[in-house]
């Protein structure tokens, strides 16, 4: 079974993700208050995640209690009155979706790792020297996968849950209010649920590794979608012209109730010009 290392496989692990096996031991000692606390357990085998060629039915969104979302590089099943909320990129694509139940969020999202495991536990690592940084509460704890990161900071509580797969890494992160995402309560519970049926997509395309997988929407997602942002740049549209309205009349207004400019003066009748030495030769003589 991909992304489950026995026991004994801890130790043969590479060590060169850190430079240094010394290394490596300091980052770890740095981020967890006791390292014997967490190490690289593993629950039962035959759960998952699974990759996309280990499951038998012709349908893959056919899950073990229900039908899978399909999102292209992974699937995931719904947790129960959950809701979806999708994260668009910039250029409009989307870049996450996220489970939204009552206890609080949790994202399911794959990554292009190397053939030999041991991503998550560098992954692990730099996010919590990332979350210290940020002066967050981190602690390292043992899950059914291993090493689960838990964080507490200034807007919400988390938790990285990591597995290695063949050429993927699944990350399932958990967010809530405070306590929500402590080992015992009911959104890991969900997420861990959710983790043990997602299905990952890897597909034969080359990845560098970290590279998010890309996410893809079901097509009756993606016209919901594609439906509201117009709906959403329509309503923008309507909104400006309004303003510009309001604007506009806001200036004829002030104009109306300026008071009237005071009349120019009267022009000053220009006089004639006098005789003198500037005037020709006849007139001197008239005069």
């Amino acid at each position: 079974m991909f992304g489950r290392k026995k026991k004994t496989d801890v130790d043969e692990e590479p060590t060169s993700f850190f430079g240094d096996e010394n290394d490596e031991s300091v980052e770890i000692d740095e981020v967890e208050d006791d390292l014997d606390v967490a190490g690289d357990e593993f629950g039962d085998e035959s759960e998952g995640p699974y990759d996309i060629t280990e499951i038998d039915s012709d349908d893959p969104t056919a899950g073990r209690d229900g039908q899978r979302l399909d999102l292209g590089s992974v699937l995931v099943p719904m947790p129960t009155g959950g809701q979806l909320q999708v994260e668009m990129a910039p250029n409009g694509s989307p870049q996450a979706v996220h489970l939204v139940t009552e206890h609080g969020r949790i994202t399911v999202a794959a990554y292009a790792a190397p053939k030999s495991p041991g991503q998550w536990r560098e992954v692990v690592a730099e996010l919590a020297q990332s979350l210290r940084d940020d002066n967050s509460a981190v602690s390292v704890e043992n899950g059914p996968w291993g090493r689960e990161l838990a964080a507490v900071t200034a807007n919400m509580d988390l938790r990285f849950i990591g597995v290695d797969g063949p050429r993927w890494m699944v990350r399932c992160v958990v967010a809530g209010p405070s306590g929500s995402t402590a080992a015992n309560t009911p959104l890991v519970a969900i997420a861990r649920d959710i983790l043990r049926d997602t299905v990952v997509n890897r597909g034969s395309e080359p990845h560098p590794v970290r590279t998010p997988l890309p996410v893809v929407l079901p097509q009756v997602l993606a016209e919901q979608l594609a439906a509201a942002h117009e709906q959403q740049l329509a309503a923008a549209h309507e909104q400006q012209l309004a303003t510009a309205q309001q604007q506009q009349v806001a200036a004829q207004q002030q104009q109306q109730s300026a008071p009237p400019a005071p009349p120019a003066p009267p022009a000053r009748p220009t006089p004639p010009p006098r005789s003198g030495e500037s005037g020709s030769a006849m007139q001197q003589l008239g005069q």
